[in-house]
């Protein structure tokens, strides 16, 4: 059977990786829930990450630079250089079109202090639409790599801002001509908006984590939603989950274009948002940081023994929680949706 769009089943991926060699200097290896790879260099770590753009037409090159420098942030590092290789599709490319990306791309890597270094650009036959592969390096001191093996049960996990702030993003900018009319014209733009408020980066709401306190791990929730990302923490740290569906935010815009499209927020592409993992005794101190910052922020769950899986909890019921493995976009955008809703 043809695989479905999105990322590889867990179980495959994991199968792959395990082709990869060892090396002594590699600190994290691949793996499902590890967002970057991390190369020891003396008292210094080099983290590096490539991730692609393949949902979005509109501001592609934004994405490209602040997806990948999210999940540089996640191992404590601080984004410094970005790669980026852009495939344009064949009898569509024009010379505009490079030029919007590329100042696209310019422009979001000053906005956060990295140095465009190098890359790739064609255009490329087969193609229906641009795309960008981001390849994006930073540096952390060894001593502060965060590393998601550390998390132990009963940590809390906490989640900032709410979901899914992405997939909210896209739909609204991506299907604005369905929508007009169907959803309120005041919403629809606010769900646009998205983007730059509430925002995809997460480089404040980690810099605010670790300057506060030692998280155990530090994950962003993408594709799959915020469901496929706590199974991720869960796999990487090797226990299991229970998180409350009361404390898990989602915008009423969310909502709407979710009720609309018949789509469950929980499986809709989560950039914007941060999972940490922290010691009880460092809760507060991580919560009151990220206040100050500016960021709202909740505890939604805590770290259990492996044994007990992956559960969400609605009033007095546990029940598994799902796990996206073709995200709630992707089935929008290929016609094959569901009914879900977080409540039930």
């Amino acid at each position: 059977m043809p695989l479905p769009v999105g990322k590889l089943p867990a179980a495959a991926l994991a199968r792959l990786l395990g082709l990869c060699r060892e090396d002594a200097r590699v600190l994290v290896r691949p793996g499902i829930g590890r967002d970057a790879a991390a190369l020891a260099f003396g008292d210094q770590v080099v983290v590096a990450k490539s991730d692609p753009i393949t949902f979005a037409t509109d501001r592609i090159g934004w994405y490209a630079v602040n997806i990948n420098a999210n999940d540089i942030a996640c191992l404590g590092a601080t984004p410094r250089f970005f790669l980026a290789t852009l495939l344009l599709p064949e009898g569509k490319a024009t010379e505009e079109m490079v030029e919007t990306i590329f100042r696209d791309v310019a422009a979001s890597c000053e906005a956060l202090d990295v140095t465009l270094c190098g890359g790739h650009t064609e255009v490329t036959y087969g193609l229906d639409r641009p795309l960008v592969v981001g390849h994006m390096l930073g540096e952390v001191a060894r001593g502060r790599l965060v590393t998601n093996d550390r998390s132990r049960a009963g940590d809390d996990v906490l989640l900032t801002k709410g979901i899914a702030i992405e997939g909210t993003a896209l739909i609204a900018r991506e299907k604005a001509a369905d929508l007009r009319g169907a959803v309120d014209a005041a919403a629809l733009e606010r769900a646009a908006g998205y983007l730059d408020r509430p925002g995809l980066s997460v480089l404040p709401d980690a810099a605010a984590v670790c300057r506060a306190a030692r998280p155990h791990a530090l994950h962003d929730p993408t594709e799959g939603g915020l469901a496929t990302g706590l199974h991720e923490l869960a796999d990487a740290a090797r226990l299991g989950i229970e998180v409350e569906a009361e404390a898990i935010a989602v915008f009423p815009e969310t909502q709407a274009l979710c009720r609309h499209y018949r789509l469950n927020p929980l499986g809709l592409i989560a950039s914007g948002a941060l999972l940490a993992v922290t010691a009880p005794a460092d809760t507060p101190k991580a919560l009151e940081a990220l206040a100050a910052a500016g960021i709202a922020a909740r505890r939604i769950g805590r770290m259990v023994p492996r044994d007990q899986g992956v559960t969400i909890r609605r009033g007095g019921q546990v029940e598994p929680l799902p796990r996206f493995d073709s995200d709630e976009v992707a089935r929008l955008f290929t016609g094959s949706h569901l009914h879900f809703a977080l409540g039930g």
